[in-house]
Formats: C-alpha cells, structure tokens, sequence
C-alpha cells in the first residue's frame, strides 16, 4: 500500500503546521486501512462460516431425502408405481374404503384377519375376502384374468404352479422398493427380487411324519437318505405323488441329487398318495408308520386332533422349505391402496401371529418374529425360494416321471 507519511520528505519546502497536518493525516489513514481490512476480513469469516452451515444442511437435507428420491425414479424408470410415504397410501385408501380379496388361507383365519385390519384401518368399512383352493380353481381364475373378465378383485393368490403366467396382469407397484426405504413395513425378503410386485405372505415346511406307537423316536431317519435303508423298503412309508418337498431339495441340494434321490425313493416301493390329510388319517389310525417329506403345518393341525397322542412330526436338516401365498395386486384393482394395506398388514407381526394360531405354522420364514423364522433359526435349509421358484414346475415333473407313473390304485392305499 502507498504510505503518505514516507512519502514527505523532511526538507520539504512547507510549513511545520502543514508537515504535521500531513503527518497525522497519514497515520489517521492506516488506521482507517486497517479498521477496514478487519471489517473486510470478519465479513470474509462470516460470509464463508454462514456459507459452510448453509452447504452442510443441504447436504445433510439432501442426504435424508435422495434415497428415496432415487428409489422413486428409479421405480418409474421401469415403468413402476412408487409411492414416496405411508401417509399419501393411507390417505388414497381413505379415498376407497373398500377391499376385496381372493386368498388361499383358511376361511377361520381370514376371519380373525379382517376383523384385526378393520380395527386397525376403520376408514375401510368394507373387507370382503374369498377362498380359493385346489388346482382347478387357480386355472379357471387365471383363464378369465388373461380374458379380461377379472375387474372386481383387488388382491389374489397367485398359484405357484403358474406363477409366471400371472405377472402381466399384476399392478406394477415397485413393493420391494417401498418396502426397503420404509415406506411399507414389509421385510424385503418376502418381496420378489425380480418382478417387485409380488409377497410371499406365508411359508411351508417339509418333515417327517410317524405314528410313534409304530415306530420308536430312535428309529425314524435323521437323514433324508436314511429312508433309503433296506428295512424301509416295501410299503414301509408312505410318498406323495405332488413332490413340493422333492422340489425344495432340489432348490438346495441340486437337481442332480435330488433326482437320484427320487430313483431311490421309487426303488424303496414307498405306498403312494395324493395329499396330506388322507396320509396323516391313516398314521393316526395306526395303518401306517412313516409320511416322507410330510407338511409341517399339516401334520401339527393333525396332531392337535389326535385324541389318541400317537402322531409326531419331525424336523430333519437340511429342513426343505418353500415360499407360498404369492399375494398380488390385480391391475384392474378398484381400490389398490387399501390392497397395499392388506398385503402390508398379512406381513406384520399381527397378520403373521395370525397365521401362526389359525393355520397354523404356515407363517414366513422372512417374518423375524414367526414361529417358522423361530423353529428354523440355527438349522439348515434347503429353500425353494425367490432364485429357483421358475424351476418348481418343471423339478415337479422330472420327479413325477422318475417315479413311474405311480398306479391310481396305489394312490388310494
């Protein structure tokens, strides 16, 4: 900076009074210079410490808010519906009030279920939700959706046996994505990876079933391939001609083993049947000791009816599980904001307590408080899950034809 004051020379031809005048002035100046580059340079400090909480909260805002932000168009970049938060669901439900559902569940269940989701969405007045069962029923279902018939529905079960056949017609909700930011409280895994817009609401285990006034704890397998030994060969158990449980070890075993295991099973001369409640009728009856790959949640409904306390259901590992109830949202759905509700309110631990006490032991292995998520903590399992799901039809088959085509007559034993 230019100083004034060096700049006057002392044989400067001017007065006393103005060399002093000069002088003075000078030093007024660099003490105004300096007030001003402290002002300047607070300013500075100011200016950057307001600019630096400014940046952190919108950085912290942004933070909070991109997650969800992104998941929302992601999800619309595949074409999908995202809803940003349980509020505006709740609020286009409201808008609703109705429900109407086609469920595989038992009616007993369904009933505790609707009078639970009422109580706690009161602003849904109607809940309507119908059994649908057996294997024709699906088929004449999934006929009249493919036709366009189907518009009332809000909800269905999706039969696994056709499982991919149903997709097109699915409301394209991104659930998966809704469920892991939070907005619906859904676990994830119980959401199809893949399509988005399908949950798994319930699960199945395969066990073994035996009359334990037959057959001693100690001598009933520990092992699948323990059913392979010499002294269960010829009508000592019994074998159901639908694989579901051959279709689960094979998810986690291989197919190669699995269908090796089958040749052996079929060279055991197994009695054959159709179904679960005819099989474990008969073990209570005492006419038969042993149901191979027997349903869990069947056998204990089973067990809890024996009067004579002669019916035990054991778990084997690996514990061969597979995902069931495939609920989804039709995409004519009328009210698909209520649906959204129900499918979320099926997956909480009220909706899966509920399955557990009615089924009952039918719940998601994917619920962290179910029995089933319970019971298999710890063990290993052999899942027929998300990632071989696409397989189950075509296992079933192979395992059916490596069987040989099993005389009805022998279904009937």
């Amino acid at each position: 900076m230019y100083d004034i004051a060096k700049a006057i020379k002392p044989k400067a031809k001017i007065g006393t009074s103005a060399r002093e005048d000069l002088v003075a002035f000078a030093k007024q100046w660099r003490i105004m210079t300096k007030r001003t580059e402290l002002r300047a340079a607070v300013c500075s400090v100011v200016f950057l410490l307001g600019f630096c909480i400014a940046e952190r909260t919108i950085l912290a805002a942004s933070s909070t808010t991109s997650p969800l932000v992104k998941a929302k168009q992601e999800a619309e970049a595949r074409g999908y519906i995202f809803v940003p938060s349980h509020e505006e669901i709740i609020a286009a439900a409201k808008k609703e009030g109705k429900l109407r559902v086609l469920g595989s569940l038992s009616p007993s269940t369904y009933k505790q279920m609707i009078n639970a989701f009422k109580k706690r969405y009161p602003f849904i007045t109607e809940v309507y939700v119908e059994e649908i069962t057996g294997t024709d029923t699906p088929q004449r279902f999934l006929l009249e959706l493919k036709a366009g018939r189907i518009t009332q529905w809000d909800a269905f079960d999706m039969a696994p046996d056709y499982y991919t056949e149903y997709l097109p017609y699915v409301k394209k909700f991104d659930i998966l994505g809704m469920a892991t930011q939070g907005v619906l409280a859904i676990p994830p895994p119980m959401v199809d990876p893949k399509n988005l817009n399908v949950v798994s609401i319930a699960s199945s285990l395969h066990v073994v079933g035996y009359n334990k006034k037959l057959i001693s704890e100690d001598k009933v397998p520990n092992k699948w391939e323990e059913f392979l030994k010499p002294v269960f060969k010829g009508k000592k158990f019994m074998v159901d001609i639908r694989p579901q449980g051959f279709a689960a070890l094979a998810a986690g075993l291989g197919e190669k083993w699995t269908m090796d295991y089958a040749a052996k099973i079929a060279a055991q001369e197994p009695v054959w049947v159709r179904g679960q409640s005819r099989p474990l009728s008969a073990m209570i009856a005492g006419e038969q000791e042993l149901l191979h790959l027997a349903y869990y949640h069947s056998c204990m409904r089973s067990l809890k009816k024996d009067p004579g306390g002669s019916l035990s259901c054991k778990i084997i590992e690996p514990v061969p599980a597979r995902l069931q109830e495939f609920a989804a949202l039709a995409s004519s759905a009328p009210h698909p904001y209520s649906a959204l509700l129900w499918l979320e309110f099926q997956s909480s631990p009220d909706g899966q307590n509920l399955i557990d006490e009615y089924e009952p032991l039918n719940s998601s292995i994917y619920a962290a408080d179910s029995a089933l998520a319970k019971i298999t903590q710890g063990k290993k399992l052999s899942v027929n899950n998300w990632e071989t799901l696409h397989n189950t039809s075509r296992w079933q088959q192979m395992v059916f034809k490596t069987f040989g085509f099993p005389r009805a007559e022998e279904g009937n034993k």
